[in-house]
């Protein structure tokens, strides 16, 4: 099983994404998410010269963040500093957009979005929608080799529903899966591999990258030490802020809430009701998203929210969970590391040592 890091994109990541490639990490994926994060492409950048053989990705990039061509030309680019070590992982959008009060984007927008960036990338001529207007577009001189179409970069597609799973499984692309729990990352295994077989291709070709946010315990150390909330919380809190944008927002919330943690989570939802300004308040419900937990919702980030959302606990309790995600198929455990807290990537590449 490979091993990966994922990263709220800071402009000098690459300083981790090289200590990364030292322990034998196989991904370095970048977070898109504009108002949280530096800009993926200039970190990715980064990485790609003070690196060798990490491979680099977007994970996942935004449709709505950039033009389809500019897209396709950022990973040329990149390709062209870290020949064939370049993957474009996509998404309809979730941080990305909630920061800004939207939704995701249409997945046929997205599906479109892919076709025109895959064509650009293989130096074919397509068409582009622009400004009400479908307009043939190329790159006009990669013979000049300021770009790098040669070597492929790598397809990957985060997918819920059963809608992108197909799209995933028709397009033959990578997976990515944002994995909570063993029981609901293997359910989700289970789906997408029928839908991988129903597109008529083999299991053994399906490539799927399991994310998750955790910390390695010490022997009697809580689930909610402050080291654990530091490198767990944060991805405990994305409940809080989904049900959050849900009762505020309309918008929908397809994480399920565990009774354990309800009254946490409705607590926070109270809580968030008196967000400031009152016509934006997702701006402080995902100040923070996936990078630390904010002071005032500490509370509601309970032991019990950490156990259910994150990978957290002792290293044979970990080694035990991650052969399971392996064992049901999964290719990759990527696990995200919180800014301040990149140290913790000692404990992993420990972990992944044993694999």
């Amino acid at each position: 099983m490979e091993f990966g890091i994922a990263l709220p994109t800071a402009a000098d990541s690459w300083k981790v994404v090289k200590r990364a490639e030292e322990l034998g990490f196989h991904h370095a994926w970048f977070y898109d998410t504009q108002m949280l994060c530096a800009d993926c492409f200039v970190a990715m950048g980064a990485a790609a010269v003070h690196t060798s053989r990490i491979r680099l990705g977007t994970g996942v990039l935004i449709p709505s963040n950039r033009i389809a061509p500019v897209t396709a030309n950022g990973f040329a680019s990149l390709n062209q500093l870290a020949p064939g070590r370049i993957d474009f992982g996509v998404g309809t959008g979730f941080t990305g957009r909630r920061t800004m009060g939207l939704g995701a984007i249409k997945l046929a927008d997205m599906a479109e979005y892919i076709r025109v960036v895959m064509a650009l990338l293989r130096g074919e001529t397509t068409e582009f929608e622009v400004e009400g207007h479908r307009q043939k577009i190329a790159f006009l001189n990669p013979e000049l080799n300021l770009i790098n179409l040669r070597d492929p970069v790598g397809l990957h597609i985060s997918a819920y529903g059963p809608r992108a799973r197909r799209l995933t499984a028709r397009l033959g692309a990578g997976w990515l899966n944002f994995v909570g729990e063993v029981a609901g990352g293997v359910a989700a295994m289970t789906a997408m591999k029928g839908t991988w077989e129903e597109a008529g291709r083999p299991v053994a070709d399906l490539t799927a990258v399991a994310f998750a946010l955790g910390c390695v315990l010490e022997p009697g150390e809580p689930l909610d030490s402050d080291r654990a909330v530091a490198q767990a919380g944060p991805r405990a809190a994305v409940l809080l802020h989904r049900a959050a944008d849900e009762a505020l927002a309309g918008l929908p919330n397809t994480s399920p809430i565990p009774a354990s943690v309800a009254a946490a989570v409705a607590g926070y939802v109270e809580l968030a009701r008196g967000y400031e300004p009152a016509d934006a308040r997702y701006l402080e419900n995902h100040r923070g998203h996936l990078m630390a937990v904010k002071p005032k919702e500490r509370p509601f980030v309970t032991a019990e929210l950490i156990r259910q959302t994150t990978f957290t606990g002792t290293e044979p309790d970990l080694l035990d969970r991650i052969a399971a995600l392996r064992d049901a198929g999964y290719t990759q455990f990527t696990i995200q590391l919180i800014p301040g807290q990149e140290h913790a990537i000692e404990d992993w590449g420990r972990l992944k040592s044993k694999f």
